[in-house]
């Protein structure tokens, strides 16, 4: 099975927000397939410059965006009036780009916005070239806050045809929280298990060791409608030490709750407060070339 995971944060500066000069330029961590208990880290926690030109807007937001054409849906995490939510996420000009090293095989990959297909005329188009069921993970940073403990991950995902050469479409948040802990919200569908599958960190955060699990939630990418929007919603929260659960996803309207709790705290030195997503596609089989298309995306927090 191949289900690697791994993260890479660069600081970002804005009007409204500045994060600690000592902030890694890469800093991995990678997750085994659920049933390895084994974990590699690397990289230093050298500084990195800010990306240019990332234009957030921040909003309140009450209800998940929507859009012409889609199923309109209003979600089903309650997120209250007072969220402040990150929209437009996929058109921010500081995303990069990393192959996955953790897994077996190999991937190069390239991001850039699009108006066809999109919703919004500024849809990111990832196309990943890979061998040996390599995977490519595409990131940015959307602001800072050490204090926010829950989120709502929506966008939506388009894979162009044939999608049988996705095996994994992994989602991410990461948060630097106030006691300078790096939270991983690890989330993703697993064309393996066909399963939804979460992160945990079975070991310590100054001694991590951060692997795959599998919930009970039904999710295969290669069962997705090809050449289509699909609507996804991810919702989770924390506590004080980094203990995350993963609360409910949502798939074209239809919700699967998982209601796990699980250790998801690492201490990495990251800079304070530091939010970060990853996109990350993983190849199926020996070879091929994948394109996959995110719009709409809308990190909620509260």
């Amino acid at each position: 099975m191949k289900a690697s995971y791994s993260f890479v944060l660069a600081l970002l500066t804005c009007a409204t927000t500045t994060l600690l000069a000592n902030s890694p330029a890469s800093n991995k961590v990678h997750a085994a397939a659920a049933t390895s208990a084994e974990v590699s880290t690397e990289g230093s926690f050298s500084p990195a410059p800010a990306p240019a030109g990332a234009g957030l807007h921040f909003q309140h937001v009450a209800d998940v965006m929507a859009c012409s054409g889609c199923m309109q849906i209003t979600n089903n995490a309650n997120v209250p009036s007072n969220a402040t939510g990150v929209s437009g996420i996929q058109a921010l000009t500081s995303w990069l780009a990393d192959a996955d090293s953790a897994g077996t095989g190999s991937a190069s990959g390239a991001s850039g916005i699009v108006s066809n297909p999109a919703l919004s005329g500024t849809a990111r188009q990832f196309k990943t070239s890979y061998t040996g069921g390599g995977s490519e993970r595409f990131y940015v940073t959307f602001g800072a806050d050490a204090q926010a403990t829950h989120f709502l991950y929506d966008g939506y995902v388009y894979i162009a045809s044939p999608s049988n050469d996705v095996a994994n479409i992994e989602m991410d948040v990461n948060q630097v929280i106030q006691n300078g802990d790096t939270v991983i919200f690890g989330f993703q569908c697993d064309g393996y298990s066909k399963t939804w599958d979460y992160t945990r960190n079975s070991g310590t955060p100054t001694s991590p060791n951060d692997v795959w699990a599998h919930s009970t939630a039904t999710c295969n990418p290669q069962n997705w409608s090809a050449n289509a929007w699909h609507h996804v919603q991810i919702a989770y929260s924390r506590d004080n030490s980094g203990n995350v659960t993963y609360e409910s996803v949502t798939l074209d309207g239809a919700q699967q709750t998982i209601n796990v709790t699980v250790p998801s705290a690492f201490s990495l030195g990251w800079g304070a407060g530091a939010l970060l997503t990853n996109f990350q596609i993983d190849g199926m089989g020996a070879s091929g070339t994948t394109q996959v298309y995110l719009d709409n995306l809308t990190i909620s927090r509260w």
